[in-house]
């Protein structure tokens, strides 16, 4: 990934502890648009992302929790099962590394 190239990324995490567990997840919703409560969505540039990703790694605990971040394709295809976080027909779409609905 280019330096200065914005990438669309899911993070998901499982975090054994509480206290660890929100403060990742108050985190996170600074930095992306929760999409379900452990899965966050947010498009960022190379170095934004590895200070995001040190961040996290400062909170957790290596060894109890699972954080991970995967990017996403430019045009994901992708299939909508059971209830749905946004009302139908309302649409996320990022722009110019700003998430927006």
């Amino acid at each position: 990934m280019a330096d200065s190239q914005s990438t669309q990324f899911l993070i998901v995490y499982d975090i054994a502890d509480p206290k660890r567990l929100n403060r990742v997840h108050r985190y996170l919703k600074k930095q992306g648009i929760p999409v379900q409560y452990s899965v966050f969505t947010t498009e960022l540039r190379r170095v934004p992302l590895e200070r995001l990703l040190a961040n996290i790694n400062a909170i957790i605990n290596r060894r109890e929790d699972d954080v991970r971040c995967y990017t996403l394709p430019n045009k994901p295809a992708f299939e909508l099962l059971g209830r749905q976080i946004f009302p139908e027909g309302v649409m996320l779409f990022s722009v110019s590394g700003n998430n927006r609905l």
